[in-house]
Protein backbone atom coordinates (compact mmCIF):
# COMPACT_ATOMS: atom_id res chain seq x y z
CA UNK A 1 0.00 0.00 0.00
CA UNK A 2 0.88 3.45 -0.71
CA UNK A 3 -0.45 6.55 0.33
CA UNK A 4 -2.07 9.34 -2.53
CA UNK A 5 -2.72 12.67 -2.70
CA UNK A 6 -6.07 14.46 -3.34
CA UNK A 7 -7.84 13.36 -0.25
CA UNK A 8 -7.70 9.41 -0.51
CA UNK A 9 -6.95 7.80 1.95
CA UNK A 10 -4.16 4.49 1.11
CA UNK A 11 -5.12 2.91 -2.02
CA UNK A 12 -3.48 -0.57 -3.21
CA UNK A 13 -0.07 -0.10 -5.45
CA UNK A 14 -1.89 -1.59 -8.99
CA UNK A 15 -4.53 1.02 -8.87
CA UNK A 16 -4.46 4.51 -10.77
CA UNK A 17 -5.76 7.85 -9.38
CA UNK A 18 -7.02 10.10 -12.59
CA UNK A 19 -8.83 13.64 -12.89
CA UNK A 20 -12.47 12.94 -14.13
CA UNK A 21 -11.32 14.57 -17.22
CA UNK A 22 -9.51 11.39 -18.37
CA UNK A 23 -11.79 8.74 -16.79
CA UNK A 24 -15.47 10.18 -18.55
CA UNK A 25 -17.20 12.95 -20.22
CA UNK A 26 -18.76 15.35 -18.16
CA UNK A 27 -21.71 18.57 -19.63
CA UNK A 28 -23.73 20.70 -17.98
CA UNK A 29 -27.32 20.58 -19.20
CA UNK A 30 -29.22 23.82 -19.85
CA UNK A 31 -32.60 22.45 -20.08
CA UNK A 32 -35.40 24.38 -18.49
CA UNK A 33 -38.99 23.37 -17.36
CA UNK A 34 -40.64 25.60 -19.70
CA UNK A 35 -42.61 23.69 -23.17
CA UNK A 36 -42.51 25.75 -26.13
CA UNK A 37 -44.45 24.75 -29.33
CA UNK A 38 -41.89 24.58 -31.46
CA UNK A 39 -39.56 21.51 -29.81
CA UNK A 40 -40.13 18.29 -29.35
CA UNK A 41 -42.11 16.76 -26.12
CA UNK A 42 -39.47 15.01 -23.85
CA UNK A 43 -39.82 13.84 -20.06
CA UNK A 44 -37.20 15.67 -17.92
CA UNK A 45 -35.16 14.53 -14.78
CA UNK A 46 -34.59 17.39 -12.91
CA UNK A 47 -32.75 18.17 -10.16
CA UNK A 48 -35.46 17.23 -6.57
CA UNK A 49 -34.91 13.81 -8.93
CA UNK A 50 -31.46 13.61 -8.98
CA UNK A 51 -31.49 14.83 -5.09
CA UNK A 52 -33.90 12.46 -3.67
CA UNK A 53 -32.73 9.04 -5.60
CA UNK A 54 -29.97 6.95 -5.61
CA UNK A 55 -31.46 5.69 -8.88
CA UNK A 56 -33.16 7.31 -12.24
CA UNK A 57 -35.48 4.39 -13.45
CA UNK A 58 -37.52 6.66 -15.77
CA UNK A 59 -39.69 3.20 -16.60
CA UNK A 60 -41.26 4.14 -12.85
CA UNK A 61 -40.75 7.67 -12.62
CA UNK A 62 -43.10 10.43 -13.04
CA UNK A 63 -40.73 12.99 -14.93
CA UNK A 64 -41.81 16.13 -15.92
CA UNK A 65 -42.73 16.68 -19.64
CA UNK A 66 -41.40 19.73 -21.12
CA UNK A 67 -39.87 20.54 -24.45
CA UNK A 68 -36.60 20.63 -25.89
CA UNK A 69 -34.52 21.26 -29.45
CA UNK A 70 -33.09 18.08 -31.43
CA UNK A 71 -29.82 19.38 -30.52
CA UNK A 72 -30.70 19.31 -26.64
CA UNK A 73 -31.91 15.98 -26.93
CA UNK A 74 -28.52 14.75 -28.71
CA UNK A 75 -26.52 16.75 -26.27
CA UNK A 76 -28.53 15.92 -23.38
CA UNK A 77 -30.09 12.53 -23.62
CA UNK A 78 -29.74 9.95 -21.06
CA UNK A 79 -28.17 6.58 -21.16
CA UNK A 80 -28.39 3.57 -18.51
CA UNK A 81 -25.01 4.11 -17.00
CA UNK A 82 -24.69 7.51 -16.55
CA UNK A 83 -23.83 9.76 -13.78
CA UNK A 84 -25.81 12.74 -12.67
CA UNK A 85 -24.85 15.49 -10.18
CA UNK A 86 -26.24 18.18 -8.80
CA UNK A 87 -24.38 21.19 -9.77
CA UNK A 88 -25.90 23.93 -7.94
CA UNK A 89 -27.72 24.17 -4.41
CA UNK A 90 -27.63 26.61 -1.73
CA UNK A 91 -25.69 24.96 0.71
CA UNK A 92 -22.27 23.78 -0.37
CA UNK A 93 -23.00 20.47 1.05
CA UNK A 94 -25.42 19.32 -1.59
CA UNK A 95 -23.09 19.94 -4.36
CA UNK A 96 -22.15 16.92 -6.15
CA UNK A 97 -25.58 14.57 -5.19
CA UNK A 98 -24.85 11.66 -7.18
CA UNK A 99 -27.59 9.53 -9.36
CA UNK A 100 -27.13 6.73 -11.34
CA UNK A 101 -29.39 6.06 -14.46
CA UNK A 102 -30.50 2.13 -14.55
CA UNK A 103 -33.71 2.80 -16.74
CA UNK A 104 -34.15 5.64 -19.94
CA UNK A 105 -35.71 5.87 -22.83
CA UNK A 106 -35.44 8.27 -25.98
CA UNK A 107 -37.36 11.09 -24.67
CA UNK A 108 -35.88 11.20 -21.24
CA UNK A 109 -32.78 14.45 -21.12
CA UNK A 110 -31.10 15.72 -18.29
CA UNK A 111 -32.39 18.86 -16.68
CA UNK A 112 -31.24 22.54 -15.40
CA UNK A 113 -28.94 22.29 -12.73
CA UNK A 114 -27.33 19.56 -13.34
CA UNK A 115 -24.42 17.55 -14.76
CA UNK A 116 -24.14 14.39 -16.75
CA UNK A 117 -20.97 11.91 -16.00
CA UNK A 118 -20.45 9.28 -18.52
CA UNK A 119 -17.71 6.87 -17.90
CA UNK A 120 -15.39 5.69 -20.47
CA UNK A 121 -15.80 1.93 -20.51
CA UNK A 122 -11.90 1.01 -20.97
CA UNK A 123 -11.12 3.43 -17.46
CA UNK A 124 -14.65 3.35 -15.40
CA UNK A 125 -17.77 1.61 -14.89
CA UNK A 126 -20.61 3.85 -14.52
CA UNK A 127 -21.84 2.49 -11.18
CA UNK A 128 -18.39 2.35 -9.56
CA UNK A 129 -18.02 6.21 -10.82
CA UNK A 130 -21.51 6.50 -9.20
CA UNK A 131 -20.18 4.80 -5.87
CA UNK A 132 -17.30 6.83 -6.24
CA UNK A 133 -19.46 10.11 -5.61
CA UNK A 134 -21.81 8.84 -2.53
CA UNK A 135 -17.96 8.89 -0.73
CA UNK A 136 -17.52 11.77 1.19
CA UNK A 137 -13.71 11.55 0.65
CA UNK A 138 -14.63 11.98 -3.01
CA UNK A 139 -17.35 14.34 -2.74
CA UNK A 140 -15.64 17.03 -0.65
CA UNK A 141 -13.30 17.93 -3.81
CA UNK A 142 -16.39 19.22 -5.65
CA UNK A 143 -17.64 21.14 -2.23
CA UNK A 144 -14.48 22.94 -2.30
CA UNK A 145 -14.74 23.52 -6.00
CA UNK A 146 -17.79 25.22 -5.47
CA UNK A 147 -18.37 29.14 -6.19
CA UNK A 148 -20.12 31.46 -4.21
CA UNK A 149 -21.97 33.61 -1.55
CA UNK A 150 -25.91 33.06 -1.27
CA UNK A 151 -25.79 29.77 -4.14
CA UNK A 152 -23.06 27.92 -4.57
CA UNK A 153 -22.60 26.40 -8.27
CA UNK A 154 -19.78 23.57 -9.71
CA UNK A 155 -17.83 25.30 -12.11
CA UNK A 156 -16.87 22.79 -15.59
CA UNK A 157 -13.34 22.52 -14.73
CA UNK A 158 -14.05 21.87 -11.12
CA UNK A 159 -16.00 18.55 -12.07
CA UNK A 160 -13.06 17.93 -14.64
CA UNK A 161 -10.21 17.90 -12.09
CA UNK A 162 -11.91 16.02 -9.97
CA UNK A 163 -9.37 12.95 -8.43
CA UNK A 164 -10.66 9.52 -8.82
CA UNK A 165 -9.43 6.09 -7.47
CA UNK A 166 -9.02 3.79 -10.35
CA UNK A 167 -9.05 0.00 -10.02
CA UNK A 168 -8.86 -2.41 -12.91
CA UNK A 169 -11.87 -2.58 -14.56
CA UNK A 170 -12.60 -6.47 -12.84
CA UNK A 171 -12.05 -5.19 -9.10
CA UNK A 172 -14.42 -2.12 -10.09
CA UNK A 173 -16.98 -5.09 -10.53
CA UNK A 174 -16.05 -6.79 -7.65
CA UNK A 175 -16.31 -3.28 -5.21
CA UNK A 176 -19.64 -2.41 -6.93
CA UNK A 177 -20.91 -6.22 -6.05
CA UNK A 178 -19.77 -5.87 -2.96
CA UNK A 179 -21.55 -2.51 -2.15
CA UNK A 180 -24.81 -3.89 -3.65
CA UNK A 181 -25.22 -6.43 -0.90
CA UNK A 182 -23.91 -4.69 1.95
CA UNK A 183 -25.73 -1.89 1.63
CA UNK A 184 -29.33 -3.78 0.85
CA UNK A 185 -28.81 -4.96 3.89
CA UNK A 186 -28.49 -1.53 5.35
CA UNK A 187 -31.06 -0.11 4.01
CA UNK A 188 -33.48 -2.74 4.89
CA UNK A 189 -32.57 -2.01 8.34
CA UNK A 190 -32.78 1.52 8.25
CA UNK A 191 -35.73 1.40 5.89
CA UNK A 192 -37.19 -0.70 8.90
CA UNK A 193 -36.37 2.15 11.48
CA UNK A 194 -37.99 4.83 9.79
CA UNK A 195 -41.22 2.75 9.38
CA UNK A 196 -40.99 2.73 13.23
CA UNK A 197 -40.87 6.38 13.03
CA UNK A 198 -43.66 6.79 10.84
CA UNK A 199 -46.08 4.32 12.85
CA UNK A 200 -45.26 7.08 16.04
CA UNK A 201 -45.99 9.92 14.11
CA UNK A 202 -49.03 7.94 13.16
CA UNK A 203 -50.19 7.39 16.86
CA UNK A 204 -49.13 10.66 17.53
CA UNK A 205 -51.53 12.47 15.24
CA UNK A 206 -54.25 10.01 16.11
CA UNK A 207 -54.12 10.95 19.91
CA UNK A 208 -54.36 14.70 18.87
CA UNK A 209 -57.34 14.16 17.04
CA UNK A 210 -59.15 12.29 19.34
CA UNK A 211 -58.33 14.64 22.30
CA UNK A 212 -59.28 18.00 19.82
CA UNK A 213 -62.34 16.32 18.71
CA UNK A 214 -63.42 13.97 21.47
CA UNK A 215 -61.70 16.03 24.80
CA UNK A 216 -60.71 13.61 27.76
CA UNK A 217 -64.29 12.08 28.81
CA UNK A 218 -65.42 8.88 26.69
CA UNK A 219 -68.83 9.03 28.54
CA UNK A 220 -69.93 12.65 27.69
CA UNK A 221 -72.64 13.61 25.71
CA UNK A 222 -72.00 14.27 21.85
CA UNK A 223 -73.39 16.37 19.35
CA UNK A 224 -72.94 16.48 15.35
CA UNK A 225 -70.41 19.46 14.81
CA UNK A 226 -71.80 20.53 11.17
CA UNK A 227 -68.39 20.42 9.59
CA UNK A 228 -67.68 16.76 8.06
CA UNK A 229 -64.01 17.12 8.89
CA UNK A 230 -64.91 16.87 12.87
CA UNK A 231 -67.68 14.75 13.32
CA UNK A 232 -69.09 14.46 16.54
CA UNK A 233 -67.73 16.55 19.20
CA UNK A 234 -68.66 16.76 23.03
CA UNK A 235 -71.85 18.59 23.45
CA UNK A 236 -70.49 21.48 25.59
CA UNK A 237 -67.91 22.57 22.89
CA UNK A 238 -68.16 25.23 20.50
CA UNK A 239 -67.39 25.29 16.64
CA UNK A 240 -65.63 28.77 15.61
CA UNK A 241 -63.42 30.06 12.59
CA UNK A 242 -60.21 29.87 13.68
CA UNK A 243 -60.33 34.12 11.85
CA UNK A 244 -62.72 34.85 15.15
CA UNK A 245 -60.13 32.83 17.44
CA UNK A 246 -57.07 35.17 16.20
CA UNK A 247 -55.88 38.75 17.41
CA UNK A 248 -53.94 38.66 13.69
CA UNK A 249 -51.62 36.79 11.41
CA UNK A 250 -48.38 38.48 11.03
CA UNK A 251 -46.36 37.47 7.87
CA UNK A 252 -42.35 38.15 7.33
CA UNK A 253 -39.91 38.95 4.51
CA UNK A 254 -37.19 37.08 2.65
CA UNK A 255 -34.13 39.67 2.11
CA UNK A 256 -30.87 38.14 0.88
CA UNK A 257 -29.04 35.91 3.24
CA UNK A 258 -26.04 33.99 3.33
CA UNK A 259 -26.36 30.36 3.55
CA UNK A 260 -25.55 29.45 7.08
CA UNK A 261 -27.23 30.06 9.92
CA UNK A 262 -27.22 33.30 12.64
CA UNK A 263 -25.05 32.85 15.60
CA UNK A 264 -26.08 33.30 19.46
CA UNK A 265 -27.21 36.83 19.14
CA UNK A 266 -27.10 37.99 15.62
CA UNK A 267 -30.23 37.76 13.33
CA UNK A 268 -31.02 35.09 10.93
CA UNK A 269 -34.48 34.78 9.14
CA UNK A 270 -36.34 31.61 9.22
CA UNK A 271 -36.71 28.81 6.60
CA UNK A 272 -39.53 27.28 5.86
CA UNK A 273 -38.61 23.90 7.25
CA UNK A 274 -38.34 25.73 11.33
CA UNK A 275 -41.91 23.85 12.01
CA UNK A 276 -41.88 20.57 9.96
CA UNK A 277 -43.30 17.92 12.33
CA UNK A 278 -44.83 20.33 14.23
CA UNK A 279 -41.92 21.00 16.75
CA UNK A 280 -39.64 24.24 16.03
CA UNK A 281 -36.48 24.10 14.86
CA UNK A 282 -34.41 27.66 15.47
CA UNK A 283 -31.14 26.11 13.44
CA UNK A 284 -33.37 26.61 10.38
CA UNK A 285 -32.48 29.86 9.22
CA UNK A 286 -30.54 31.94 7.18
CA UNK A 287 -27.94 34.51 8.62
CA UNK A 288 -29.24 37.99 7.74
CA UNK A 289 -26.59 40.17 6.32
CA UNK A 290 -25.05 42.83 8.84
CA UNK A 291 -25.64 45.59 6.84
CA UNK A 292 -29.88 44.87 6.11
CA UNK A 293 -31.55 46.82 8.97
CA UNK A 294 -33.62 43.52 10.99
CA UNK A 295 -37.56 44.59 11.41
CA UNK A 296 -38.12 44.04 14.92
CA UNK A 297 -41.64 43.65 15.10
CA UNK A 298 -41.36 40.75 13.02
CA UNK A 299 -38.88 39.22 15.56
CA UNK A 300 -39.60 35.41 17.40
CA UNK A 301 -40.17 35.19 20.84
CA UNK A 302 -40.73 32.43 23.33
CA UNK A 303 -44.08 31.53 22.90
CA UNK A 304 -45.07 32.17 19.43
CA UNK A 305 -47.08 30.39 17.21
CA UNK A 306 -45.36 29.45 13.69
CA UNK A 307 -47.00 28.39 10.76
CA UNK A 308 -45.60 27.51 7.26
CA UNK A 309 -46.88 29.34 4.61
CA UNK A 310 -45.56 27.70 1.72
CA UNK A 311 -43.33 24.93 0.93
CA UNK A 312 -42.33 22.23 -1.81
CA UNK A 313 -44.34 19.49 -0.25
CA UNK A 314 -47.87 19.90 0.41
CA UNK A 315 -47.58 17.53 3.29
CA UNK A 316 -45.43 20.35 4.91
CA UNK A 317 -47.28 23.39 4.75
CA UNK A 318 -49.57 24.46 7.34
CA UNK A 319 -47.09 22.83 9.73
CA UNK A 320 -47.54 24.53 13.02
CA UNK A 321 -45.03 24.83 15.93
CA UNK A 322 -44.89 26.36 19.09
CA UNK A 323 -41.78 28.46 20.61
CA UNK A 324 -41.34 27.30 23.92
CA UNK A 325 -37.90 28.63 24.66
CA UNK A 326 -36.05 32.11 23.52
CA UNK A 327 -34.08 31.08 20.60
CA UNK A 328 -30.30 31.96 20.89
CA UNK A 329 -30.17 33.87 17.76
CA UNK A 330 -32.48 37.29 17.25
CA UNK A 331 -34.28 35.10 14.62
CA UNK A 332 -37.57 37.17 11.96
CA UNK A 333 -40.24 35.72 10.23
CA UNK A 334 -39.56 35.03 6.82
CA UNK A 335 -42.42 35.92 4.24
CA UNK A 336 -43.16 31.85 3.95
CA UNK A 337 -43.87 32.06 7.78
CA UNK A 338 -46.90 33.19 9.55
CA UNK A 339 -47.24 34.09 13.11
CA UNK A 340 -50.47 33.15 15.09
CA UNK A 341 -51.80 35.24 17.63
CA UNK A 342 -54.46 33.74 19.68
CA UNK A 343 -57.03 35.41 21.27
CA UNK A 344 -57.93 34.96 25.49
CA UNK A 345 -60.37 32.04 23.87
CA UNK A 346 -57.64 29.99 23.10
CA UNK A 347 -54.65 28.32 24.74
CA UNK A 348 -51.88 28.38 22.81
CA UNK A 349 -50.42 24.96 23.38
CA UNK A 350 -53.91 23.49 22.14
CA UNK A 351 -54.53 25.47 19.13
CA UNK A 352 -50.91 24.26 17.65
CA UNK A 353 -52.40 20.68 19.20
CA UNK A 354 -55.57 21.05 16.75
CA UNK A 355 -53.82 22.65 13.82
CA UNK A 356 -51.98 19.67 13.83
CA UNK A 357 -54.40 17.20 14.07
CA UNK A 358 -55.68 15.12 10.86
CA UNK A 359 -59.03 16.62 10.88
CA UNK A 360 -57.48 20.11 10.63
CA UNK A 361 -54.97 19.05 8.23
CA UNK A 362 -57.31 17.51 5.99
CA UNK A 363 -58.70 21.05 5.79
CA UNK A 364 -55.80 22.49 5.23
CA UNK A 365 -55.02 20.45 2.60
CA UNK A 366 -57.93 21.43 0.53
CA UNK A 367 -56.68 25.34 0.44
CA UNK A 368 -53.34 24.55 -0.97
CA UNK A 369 -53.00 26.02 -4.04
CA UNK A 370 -50.35 25.00 -6.65
CA UNK A 371 -48.97 21.66 -7.91
CA UNK A 372 -46.37 19.88 -6.09
CA UNK A 373 -42.77 22.34 -6.41
CA UNK A 374 -42.51 25.33 -4.41
CA UNK A 375 -45.54 27.41 -5.58
CA UNK A 376 -47.70 25.41 -3.26
CA UNK A 377 -49.36 27.95 -0.42
CA UNK A 378 -51.96 28.66 1.82
CA UNK A 379 -52.96 32.45 1.85
CA UNK A 380 -54.23 34.38 5.21
CA UNK A 381 -57.99 34.09 4.02
CA UNK A 382 -57.99 30.07 4.05
CA UNK A 383 -56.10 29.97 7.33
CA UNK A 384 -58.68 32.39 8.75
CA UNK A 385 -61.63 30.72 7.57
CA UNK A 386 -60.38 27.13 8.95
CA UNK A 387 -62.53 25.25 11.36
CA UNK A 388 -62.09 24.19 14.82
CA UNK A 389 -63.33 22.41 17.79
CA UNK A 390 -63.60 24.75 20.72
CA UNK A 391 -63.35 23.59 24.34
CA UNK A 392 -63.60 25.37 27.43
CA UNK A 393 -60.15 27.31 28.44
CA UNK A 394 -59.65 24.82 31.46
CA UNK A 395 -60.32 21.81 29.23
CA UNK A 396 -57.77 23.08 26.18
CA UNK A 397 -55.14 23.22 29.14
CA UNK A 398 -55.98 19.78 30.32
CA UNK A 399 -55.91 18.55 26.87
CA UNK A 400 -52.32 20.01 26.23
CA UNK A 401 -51.23 18.83 28.74
CA UNK A 402 -52.70 15.15 28.43
CA UNK A 403 -50.87 15.28 25.08
CA UNK A 404 -47.35 16.07 26.98
CA UNK A 405 -47.42 13.45 29.20
CA UNK A 406 -48.05 11.12 26.19
CA UNK A 407 -45.10 12.83 24.03
CA UNK A 408 -42.90 12.35 26.56
CA UNK A 409 -43.56 8.28 26.73
CA UNK A 410 -42.44 8.34 23.24
CA UNK A 411 -39.92 10.69 22.83
CA UNK A 412 -37.58 8.29 24.45
CA UNK A 413 -38.70 5.72 22.08
CA UNK A 414 -38.06 8.32 18.85
CA UNK A 415 -34.56 9.60 20.14
CA UNK A 416 -33.16 6.02 20.45
CA UNK A 417 -34.57 4.98 16.83
CA UNK A 418 -32.77 8.07 15.53
CA UNK A 419 -29.42 7.82 17.18
CA UNK A 420 -29.78 4.43 15.57
CA UNK A 421 -30.31 5.79 12.11
CA UNK A 422 -27.87 7.79 12.32
CA UNK A 423 -24.93 4.93 13.09
CA UNK A 424 -26.26 3.40 10.34
CA UNK A 425 -25.94 6.17 7.52
CA UNK A 426 -22.70 6.57 9.29
CA UNK A 427 -21.89 3.08 8.78
CA UNK A 428 -23.19 2.82 4.84
CA UNK A 429 -21.40 6.13 4.47
CA UNK A 430 -18.40 4.65 5.90
CA UNK A 431 -18.82 1.06 4.26
CA UNK A 432 -18.54 2.83 0.57
CA UNK A 433 -15.83 4.89 1.25
CA UNK A 434 -13.39 1.85 2.52
CA UNK A 435 -14.29 -0.16 -0.29
CA UNK A 436 -14.00 2.69 -3.22
CA UNK A 437 -10.62 3.19 -1.97
CA UNK A 438 -9.36 0.05 -0.98
CA UNK A 439 -9.38 -0.28 1.99
CA UNK A 440 -11.26 -3.16 2.14
CA UNK A 441 -8.70 -5.43 0.55
CA UNK A 442 -10.93 -7.05 -2.74
CA UNK A 443 -10.41 -10.76 -1.32
CA UNK A 444 -12.49 -9.84 1.63
CA UNK A 445 -15.11 -8.38 -0.46
CA UNK A 446 -15.27 -11.48 -3.17
CA UNK A 447 -14.85 -14.31 0.19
Amino acid sequence: MKIRAHGLSQLPNHWKVLPLKFAASHQVSNIDKHAHDNEIPVRLCNYMDVYKNEFIDASKMNLMKATATEHEIERFRLNVGDVIITKDSETWEDIGVPALVIQSGDDVVCGYHLAILRGRPETISGHFLFRCLQSKTIRQQLELSAKGVTRFGLPQDGIGKLQLPIPPLKEQHDVVEFLERETFLLDELIAEKNEMLVILDRKRSAAITQLVTQGLDPKVRRRPSGNESLGDIPEHWNVRRLKYLLEGIQQGWSPQCHNFPAGEGEFGVLKTGCVNGGIFDESQNKLLPVDVEPPLDIEVNRGDILMSRASGSIHLIGSVALVKSMPKARLLLSDKTFRLIPNHEMNPAYLVLAMGSNCLRWQISRCISGAEGLANNITKSDIGNLILPVPPLSEQERIADELSNLETETEAIKFALNETLSLLSDKRSALITAAITGEIPIEEMVA
